[in-house]
């Protein structure tokens, strides 16, 4: 089937070329209404966007073809995530094809800010010369107070070192090891307040970051401090810093971003010492070609390739690893079918484990494989995205274990499961690195290949057994493709799996049950 992508937003003509390029239909349509887009969206395998297209549920209810979103810029405001991930669809954006860009905009509303430039040339421009009245102060030997020193922060704090400024941050997610790497000092944000001369913030706006500099931060800030925000409008409470301003106490202020956009009216505007921009910050000739060769590439790799970069809500998994993983993604999804399918509902928690030659890879998208087939037991519209949110929807705990051990096969999957009977595990390898195997279920050794329908049965191993199990499928016309048995000890528990030629009525199983010995039935689908 052809892969096709819509391009819904005004967007370098370079991202159509790359996806024509590699074999994807494109087409280009910005400026759509909602009701247009819904109208032709169900069309699309991808959608490529700015920041005009909102992607509501409404929208993703209509999209019933659609894989991936990918954002032409950091911001993801104007898509409704949750929606997309309950949908399966990954939500991408490009981090870092602006990231310079927006930090130069934060270092240049900085100086901006401490030499009174916007109002120095209006003055000038209107014929007068108030030399006295402008009087700057120096970035040099300043204390810079990073808020968020991610990507772009911590560009702009090698610019400000670089200025021979003293930078130091807080960010909840920057390690200590991470901090000296780049030169800066951690804090938290009650000492940044206190010390800061400048404060710009580079966050995203989520609950925890939403008025972070609120009426009683900004009074904890150092008398005179100037703020920059870049990042996102809602990190300031913007009527708080108009009372901050007109106090003095805070000296000076540039937004570039502002809670409600396009900001028509704000409480600032004609505040002495403020400074607004109309969120030109990814607004250079270079952000705007690299933001669309970055989406193009990123979502050609994860339709044609299974390649995710820079997700939002799924694990990364390049290009490159793709094809070495599937085999195992393949392998896994089929273990979390097989303990759903025979399990149900009756889950507590779930461990991946990884061992040998699989301990060197990546493991979330091996976790993901297992929880799609794990949910697909109580959802049909389950893949790789959604399932760990539909595992946290039901309270699934999750984990991961990594086992540097070398066991008896060079490389294993294991899935355990706790249930309200106990727990169960499931194991298998990939022969020749490449086609998936069962090897262990349930503490039995049972070497079969998980594909297609199958019978699991659990009975006694006594004598004529098999021969009887054959006979029942035989009456009732089905054939059987493999046959596959294990046992704990001899006239103690055994396990069959038998692969079938098509689907295993209800009234098979029923008449499977009624054999003598056997303890459970269960049919499969793979």
């Amino acid at each position: 089937m052809t892969v096709r992508v819509l391009i819904s937003d005004k967007m370098d003509p370079r991202a159509a070329a790359i996806f024509r390029e590699r074999g994807v239909e494109v087409d280009e349509m910005d400026g759509q209404t909602p009701e247009q887009l819904k109208a032709i969206v169900g069309k699309y395998d991808g959608l490529a966007i700015r920041s005009s297209t909102k992607v509501t549920k409404d929208l993703l209810d209509a999209a019933t073809r659609l894989k991936v979103v990918g954002r032409a810029g950091i911001g993801v405001d104007n898509v409704d995530i949750p929606a997309a991930t309950a949908r399966g669809v990954v939500v991408m954006n490009t981090p870092f094809g602006n990231s310079i860009t927006t930090a130069e905009h934060a270092i240049a509303l900085m100086f901006a800010l401490a030499r009174q430039l916007p109002e120095a040339d209006a003055s000038t421009q209107a014929g007068k010369w108030e030399k006295n009245r402008f009087m700057g102060v120096e970035v040099t030997g300043k204390t810079l107070g990073l808020i968020g020193a991610g990507n772009i922060g911590s560009i702009v704090a090698s610019r400000a070192l670089g200025l021979k400024m003293k930078v130091v941050a807080y960010d909840p997610f920057l390690t200590p090891e991470r901090a000296i790497e780049i030169g800066i000092e951690k804090v938290e944000l009650e000492e940044l307040l206190k010390r800061a001369d400048f404060i710009t913030l580079h966050t995203p706006l989520t609950d925890q970051t939403r008025g972070i500099l609120s009426r009683g931060a900004l009074a904890k800030t150092k008398p005179g401090v100037r703020i920059v925000n870049c990042a996102r409008g809602g990190l300031i409470d913007e009527a708080a810093l108009k009372d901050a301003l007109d106090s003095g106490q805070v000296a000076g202020a540039a937004l570039d971003v502002f809670e409600t956009e396009p900001a028509k009216d704000s409480p600032l505007f004609g505040t002495p010492n403020f400074i607004s921009t109309p969120h030109l910050g990814a607004s250079t000739n270079e952000a705007q070609v690299n933001v669309a060769i970055q989406v193009a590439e990123q979502m050609s790799d994860y339709l044609l390739l299974g390649g995710v970069t820079n997700a939002i809500n799924m694990p990364s998994l390049s290009a490159e690893e793709a094809p070495r993983l599937r085999p195992y993604m393949t392998l896994a999804e089929n273990l979390g079918k097989l303990v759903g399918q025979i399990v149900g509902e009756d889950v507590r928690s779930v461990a991946v484990e990884v061992e040998g030659a699989a301990a060197q890879l990546n493991q979330k998208p091996i976790t993901g494989a297992v929880l799609a087939g794990l949910m697909g037991t109580y959802s049909q519209t389950v893949n790789m995205v959604n399932a760990p949110f539909l595992a946290k929807e039901r309270g699934l705990d999750v984990r991961e274990v990594r086992h540097d051990r070398e066991g008896d096969y060079h490389t294993l999957v294991a899935v355990e499961v706790v249930t309200s009977k106990g727990t169960r595990r499931v194991a298998g390898t990939l022969f020749g690195n490449r086609a998936p195997r069962l090897v262990e279920m349930f503490g039995v050794e049972v070497e079969a290949e998980l594909a297609g329908s199958m019978i699991y049965i659990v009975n006694t191993d006594t004598p004529g057994f098999i021969g009887k199990l054959g006979t029942a499928l035989g009456q009732a016309g089905i054939n059987i493709a493999t046959f596959n048995l294990g046992r704990r000890a001899a006239g103690g528990e055994a396990v069959a799996l038998v692969a079938v030629d098509g689907d295993v009525p209800q009234t098979v199983v029923k008449t499977l049950c009624g054999l003598e010995g056997v303890r459970e039935v269960v049919p499969l689908r793979f």
